[in-house]
């Protein structure tokens, strides 16, 4: 063990755990509002981060399609800009596309005026292509710090985060994956307040045409499967400005 830790202050140790939390924890309203969850145990939020990626996004698009699924794309700037096509597609068949950063970066170790930099470039880059801005980010990895609300706030952005995260981008295989969604079908036979908002990539953050394969046989498995139990799927803005049934 550290020695450093042995030896530190218990207020010290309380202090970086408490700041831990509230930069990485998805449910965390230490650094400012988010929204984490929809507002019915009946409704279903899907996510998708690192896009866009025309490797697979065009595949998982005629997917939703097929269920009348709408979603939410929290988008990179920089994929944004060498996929402008696809951006639009995404949005023309009545998703939701969100900011997600410029390139990808860590936002807890970021400045203000580099957080700044970042919202902005990546609300420019949708702007550009579809005429208005985005109205929400999600950092990425989650990560946040003091900074992050009140800029988002100046750029007209809400912070989106989630209640379930299967690691989709390492999923060695279909059913590793479909069993790590198998929690919301128990959550929604539960008496739980609120429903799940599910985070999946559709792309790599490292690098473009990733892999997103089993993502994509995972959800055409569950979605048909999730209607059956009555969930209705909602994007971001619809579960939290509609009211609960």
């Amino acid at each position: 063990m550290n020695p450093w830790l042995i030896s530190a202050p218990g207020s010290v140790l309380a202090a970086a755990g408490i700041v831990s939390y509230g930069a990485i924890h998805s449910r965390s309203q230490l650094f400012g509002e988010t929204i984490f969850c929809t507002d019915s145990p009946r409704r279903l939020a899907i996510t998708f981060d690192d896009g866009p990626n025309p490797a697979v996004t065009p595949q998982l698009l005629d997917s939703l399609s097929r269920l009348n699924v709408p979603a939410t794309f929290f988008l990179i700037g920089r994929y944004i800009r060498q996929n402008p096509e696809l951006v639009r597609e995404i949005h023309d068949r009545g998703h939701v596309i969100g900011n997600h950063t410029d390139t990808h970066p860590n936002l807890f170790f970021c400045s203000p005026a580099q957080i700044r930099q970042q919202l902005r470039a990546c609300s420019n880059s949708v702007a550009a292509i579809l005429g208005q801005p985005p109205r929400w980010v999600r950092p990425p990895w989650g990560a946040r710090n003091p900074w992050l609300a009140p800029i988002a706030q100046e750029l007209k952005l809400r912070v989106a985060m989630w209640t379930l995260m299967p690691a989709d981008w390492r999923a060695p295989n279909d059913q590793w994956l479909i069993r790590r969604l198998q929690p919301v079908s128990a959550r929604a036979r539960s008496a739980a307040a609120t429903g799940e908002v599910i985070c999946l990539h559709d792309g790599s953050h490292l690098a473009q045409n990733a892999k997103r394969m089993h993502t994509l046989a995972a959800l055409e498995y569950w979605l048909p499967r999730w209607r059956d139990l009555g969930l209705e799927f909602v994007t971001i803005p619809d579960a939290v400005h509609r009211p609960a049934d």
